[in-house]
């Protein structure tokens, strides 16, 4: 398939960039630390930490773990929280220290804590002590030996630091009795590390950063190594993409997802501290009140999150009142954004909402949509610099365009491979550096990708295709409508039929509305046959719904 996409680039947009520029990221962090010391860095719950206070505060915990805790090159920490400054500290400490980063779900069970720890080879931990007690429970049977905590207020000033943690432990009990001996607190490693020498780690581009687990909704999680180079490649993918929109020292980017999340990792971390941007931390975005309180005060002038964000964003009171004339970019990914919330942002804000497209696997993004030009297309835009695409038939031959296939992608954002775990790597990984992704495309003239479903979410009705995606699109259409998940269940006739699980907006809503509703915009062997009316859709904890979890049960 030719480069159509290359064509449709707006002006000063390069079609490749130059990842050699930093060597890894911790050259990059230092720059930034240097360049932007005076400016806020992080804000967390009305407290900000600047460059120059992340530099001094990560140096002292790298230094902590290369000479109290005696770790080497290449051994990986995990880390496990919300949101929080900590967060980009420990980050910061780790991958200073010539370290491996193992980000972990504070809300994992102890099952699947043990399988990360254990998978990963998991020297040390840092964690928030709400989630403590899950680790007490499987630690001895990790390779952990080392457990760093910190209490959710501990990077506050005093006395607010000790009032946030009383009223965590004491008045909202969320910190479930523990007793890991030998446990330290992370006030305490810092300042150990203030009287020990920070060694320089020689790394380079191919050295393993991260390991990234994904696929835990699907079976068992696997670790995607992504290097220095990858994450690299990839924020600088993103900067060319956005051309000349953002201005150094100048951007405040609202932080939602969680940083352990590779979408915010990237796109919020990583390319705003490149840019001295200040990440608005929010710890638990689930609050909705106490989120649309946050960005009222914000003049931000970015904003991540996925379809259910903001969804959930513009059904809190007071988000239409907020002052949006400072917002230049809302990236929608991790899931597909429905065309009517997208349509109703436009009409709150003012503002196009831009849809874009990773994986874990490729650090993530590999496509967006022009930022803030046109309308909401539905397509995920075209690949970004340096990016190659091609949609392939089961036999693995490419399909002429505006054909469905699988996407496969090829750039310098794509991992090394899985962890320990070859013959899952090959599954996915061609010699030739070529990702399957499992998703199923279709590529237009222009070059504009439009993804039609997963591959294994497609249901087949009596021969056809259905794609869950745009039976939710057109569900999500109706008023009374909050939220919709789309599966197949069997049926003895057509093999499969569609049935649909939807939360309400309106109390009144019946089955038969939504079926009347969907028979006007679905041929109709799309149209649901079952409507099961849910208090909530289950979900990841950054918001993408669990199709498999409706379907067990």
């Amino acid at each position: 398939m030719e480069k159509v996409w290359l064509k449709s680039y707006p002006p000063g947009v390069p079609a490749e960039i130059d990842a050699t520029v930093y060597s890894s990221l911790k050259e990059m962090f230092e720059a930034s630390f240097s360049r932007y010391r005076d400016l806020p860095a992080f804000s967390n719950m009305g407290t900000v930490l600047t460059y120059a206070e992340v530099d001094q505060q990560s140096r002292y915990f790298a230094a902590y773990l290369q000479k109290v805790v005696g770790l080497k090159k290449g051994d990986r920490v995990a880390i496990m929280m919300p949101n929080l400054l900590q967060y980009p500290v420990a980050l910061a400490g780790i991958l200073r220290a010539g370290l491996v980063v193992v980000n972990v779900n504070p809300l994992y069970t102890a099952r699947e804590l043990e399988h990360q720890l254990k998978d990963s080879g998991a020297s040390a931990i840092v964690i928030v002590e709400n989630f403590a007690a899950t680790l007490e429970r499987v630690i001895e049977r990790t390779t952990v030996r080392t457990v760093i905590t910190t209490r959710i207020g501990d990077m506050q000033p005093f006395p607010k630091s000790a009032i946030v943690n009383l009223v965590v432990k004491h008045v909202k009990k969320m910190v479930p009795a523990w007793n890991i001996p030998g446990a330290v607190s992370m006030r305490r490693a810092i300042n150990e590390g203030k009287w020990q020498t920070l060694d320089d780690v020689p790394l380079q581009q191919d050295d393993c950063a991260f390991l990234q687990y994904t696929g835990g909704t699907t079976g068992v999680a696997k670790g995607a190594i992504l290097t220095h180079g990858n994450m690299i490649a990839n924020f600088l993918q993103l900067k060319a993409w956005a051309g000349d929109m953002f201005a150094e020292g100048r951007e405040r980017a609202i932080c939602a997802l969680p940083l352990y999340h590779i979408f915010s990792l990237t796109v919020n971390c990583m390319l705003f501290m490149n840019l001295g941007g200040e990440n608005i931390l929010i710890t638990n975005p689930r609050d909705m009140k106490a989120f649309v309180k946050e960005l009222q005060g914000s003049r931000f002038s970015a904003i991540t999150g996925v379809n259910t964000l903001f969804n959930g964003l513009m059904n809190t009171p007071g988000f239409a009142d907020i002052d949006f004339s400072n917002l230049k970019f809302a990236l929608a990914g991790g899931m597909a954004v429905q065309r009517p919330v997208a349509e109703r942002w436009q009409q709150i804000t003012g503002k196009v909402m831009t849809q874009g497209y990773g994986l874990t696997e490729a650090s993530p993004v590999t496509n967006a949509n022009l930022i803030g030009v046109g309308e909401f297309n539905g397509s995920i835009g075209l690949p970004i610099p340096s990016t190659d695409e091609k949609i392939i038939d089961d036999e693995g031959n490419e399909v002429p365009l505006g054909e469905v296939g699988e996407l496969c992608i090829k750039g310098p954002q794509v991992m090394k491979g899985y962890w320990n775990r070859p013959d899952e790597t090959a599954k996915v990984l061609s010699d030739d550096g070529w990702l399957r992704t499992g998703d199923m495309a279709r590529m237009d003239e222009q070059g504009y990708v439009y993804i039609v479903d997963r591959k294994k979410d497609m249901i087949l009705v009596s021969g056809f295709n259905v794609y869950p995606n745009e039976i939710e699109e057109v569900v999500a259409m109706h008023p009374g409508v909050l939220e919709v998940a789309a599966l197949g269940v069997p049926d003895e006739s057509s093999g499969e039929v569609v049935k649909v699980f939807v939360v309400k907006k309106d109390p009144n809503l019946t089955e038969r509305d939504v079926i009347e509703h969907c028979r006007k915009h679905l041929t109709g062997y799309k149209v649901p046959k079952q409507v099961e009316f849910r208090d909530e859709l289950p979900k990841t904890n950054v918001g993408k719904i669990l199709r498999r979890a409706l379907r067990e049960h």
